[in-house]
């Protein structure tokens, strides 16, 4: 597969404290191993070979434990926010120059057993900037925000009601796609995406297998019962 993945691993997770107090989210214990250890055996088996960590808060713990990669069966860079925290968007603008012309970009919390090579595929063949996963939701396991249509992404937008689906926390996007924000400054994913939609230049691809994730207690509840079964 020839799409490295940017990882946003930079939050504070504010929702898992005190756990996160001392230790990155990604570094959270799930079944007997750090989180971002189940994440990048994950993408290695769908074919993966590079990661680009984003981090922020207490990232160098990460890359003391993960170091290049070569452990784990693929090459890791990382990207680091900085003197101030930069969002997902900002820190995604921050490692382009790791990451190429296309790439996947993948929340840091997110445990997604899907088939990456078909999306990557499906995005290639779209020619637009950018691609989002989506999943029919309908509210069970996070608000759902985004109101997919005959195969189309409508609208994208948190707290609206009436949407089915969520965005399921893969993305792949061009470069240009992200490149067009000034370096330094904070913004949000969701901001280049909604960009992206506005100009008929972002393409949904909808999964069928649930997401998991750990940003919250209860997802941490859900993906530990998951991983403990493997």
């Amino acid at each position: 597969m020839s799409l490295p993945v940017a990882i946003l691993a930079g939050g504070l997770a504010t929702r898992l404290h005190p756990i996160t107090e001392t230790i990155p989210k990604s570094l959270v214990d799930v079944a007997g191993r750090p989180f971002v250890v189940h994440q990048l055996a994950l993408l290695r088996a769908a074919g993966i070979e590079r990661v680009v960590l984003c981090l922020g808060h207490l990232g160098e713990q990460v890359e003391a434990l993960l170091g290049d990669g070569n452990a784990h069966g693929m090459a890791v860079a990382y990207s680091y926010d900085g003197g101030r925290p930069l969002g997902t968007g900002g820190a995604l603008r921050r490692a382009l120059p790791q990451l190429g012309d296309r790439f996947f970009v993948l929340y840091g919390d997110s445990y997604l057993r899907c088939n990456y090579g078909d999306i990557e595929r499906a995005f290639v063949e779209s020619c637009k900037l950018g691609l989002m996963t989506v999943y029919e939701n309908d509210g069970e396991h996070d608000s759902s925000n985004v109101s997919f249509v005959d195969g189309r992404i409508v609208r994208y937008e948190k707290g609206c009601p009436g949407m089915t689906h969520i965005d399921y926390g893969l993305g792949a996007l061009r470069a240009e796609a992200v490149a067009v924000y000034p370096a330094g400054e904070r913004f949000d994913l969701e901001v280049v995406y909604q960009t992206l939609l506005a100009h008929d230049e972002l393409v949904g691809y909808e999964v069928h297998e649930r997401f998991y994730e750990i940003g919250s207690p209860r997802g941490l509840a859900d993906t530990r019962a998951l991983l403990e079964r493997a």
